[in-house]
């Protein structure tokens, strides 16, 4: 038998008793205050009111039970105001009697009630699988634009993959895209988090190259340039990323570059090399803080990669800033950096070990790796005479043929981390 919720105003029908005669049973009643937790409670398929003046105080709570318990709705009103009756519609009355109460006319009207409350309920199903397909439309066009990039591929190779993926996972091709691009975003973001790590190093490497009187002109022109991107970095970074969840390491890297960059535009003093460093490790530890947040974020094995190498461009420029350190400091200082030159050789090389096992899958990062055996070469031979000018120079021009070569591997495997499908649509493991 059908049930139905009762609101009945001072003055109404006997809605009960006229319910129950035409075969309605009533399952509860309440007022308007205690609609959402007595419709929650009783279980009724239908909600029948009489309320003279229904806009003060039934309408909002009739409003607020779509949201929560959606139920068909009758109202029985004196109220004839349009307004009122656009209000009720809004607030999900199905049937909107007005001085027309009659009992033999409960059945038919509850009827009405419940047929306009299921064309409603389809429609809102249809409206709702239209917005979805748009929404997913957009996240399609976005992952096979990605795709498309990453391997130079034409549209319909790339939604072919697509395609591919979400038949052999079992999922939606708009599920396999929103995965495609949180990847895609997050690769990104530890790389650029990554390129401030470097640019740490590299900067204060630039800086100590013009204090030795190493290729001044060169290497000034490429701190300003290197102190553009690190800007540009965490301009995008701050954009791009949670501030409720990375605001406090962002904030830290702001403030630190703000205090770094003015003393990177003056003109360089070695008395004040020792200082400077000290900023530039302070910018080196909060930019790795990001990394390894951003990394631990998500578990997917190519973001790793990313990271690992990025990491490597990073110690290529520490060596070369240490062993200039080592030379133009004095004292304990100067014996600390030596000392540090000697650890992050050792990590360095360690990593390299790591990424060669870990490239099987990726033949350009294996080519670049094999390519990068002879810079570090020259830049180990140039550490042992990094007093004269010419180890100095030696250093120089090896650490950057190493970053150039890191930052095309980083980029080679950001792509990787884009494309995360292969052609029988499963996602290629990536070992580090």
């Amino acid at each position: 038998m059908t049930s139905a919720l009762v609101i009945a105003a001072p003055g109404a029908p006997a809605l009960a008793a006229d319910l129950h005669a035409v075969g309605i049973a009533t399952a509860a009643h309440c007022d308007a205050e205690a609609l959402i937790r007595t419709a929650a409670r009783c279980g009724a398929d239908l909600l029948v009111a009489w309320e003279p003046y229904p806009a003060q105080l039934l309408l909002p709570a009739l409003a607020a039970l779509q949201d929560h318990a959606a139920l068909p709705v009758l109202l029985f009103t004196s109220d004839t105001d349009a307004a009122t009756l656009s209000a009720a519609l809004r607030a999900g009355v199905h049937a909107y009697v007005v001085n027309g109460y009659v009992p033999a006319r409960l059945r038919p009207l509850v009827q009405l009630a419940k047929a306009r409350y299921a064309h409603d309920r389809e429609q809102r199903a249809v409206h709702q699988d239209l917005a979805h397909r748009y929404e997913e439309r957009k996240l399609v066009d976005r992952a096979k634009g990605i795709l498309m990039r990453s391997r130079q591929i034409p549209e319909d190779e790339a939604f072919r993959l697509l395609r591919a993926a979400s038949m052999e996972g079992q999922q939606r091709v708009g599920l396999v895209s929103r995965r495609l691009i949180d990847a895609a975003r997050d690769a990104e973001a530890i790389n650029r988090a990554g390129q401030l790590r470097m640019l740490s190093q590299h900067l204060m490497k630039l800086y100590a190259l013009q204090c030795a009187g190493v290729d001044v002109a060169a290497a000034r022109s490429a701190l300003l340039a290197s102190t553009e991107r690190v800007a540009d970095n965490l301009t995008l970074l701050e954009r791009g990323l949670s501030k409720s969840t990375f605001g406090d390491l962002l904030k830290a890297l702001r403030g630190i570059w703000q205090q770094l960059a003015p003393a990177l535009a003056s003109t360089p003093q070695t008395a004040r090399l020792a200082a400077l460093d000290a900023a530039a490790e302070r910018l080196l530890e909060s930019s790795d803080q990001l990394t390894t947040a951003l990394e631990a974020g998500n578990a997917y094995a190519p973001l790793a990669l990313v990271n690992l190498v990025g990491r490597q461009r990073m110690l290529s420029q520490r060596i070369a800033k240490q062993a200039l350190l080592a030379t133009l400091l004095a004292g304990d200082t100067a014996q600390d950096a030596a000392a540090d030159a000697v650890r992050t050789i050792s990590a360095f090389e360690a990593a390299q070990a790591r990424l060669f096992a870990a490239s099987e899958s990726l033949p350009a990062l294996r080519d670049e790796l094999t390519q990068s055996a002879a810079p570090w070469q020259q830049l180990l031979k140039g550490l042992h005479d990094a007093a004269s000018e010419a180890g100095r120079r030696s250093v120089a021009e090896a650490s950057e043929a190493l970053l150039v070569l890191f930052d095309q591997m980083t980029e080679h495997c950001e792509q990787a981390a884009h494309v995360l499908i292969e052609p029988t649509g499963e996602a290629k493991p990536t070992t580090t």
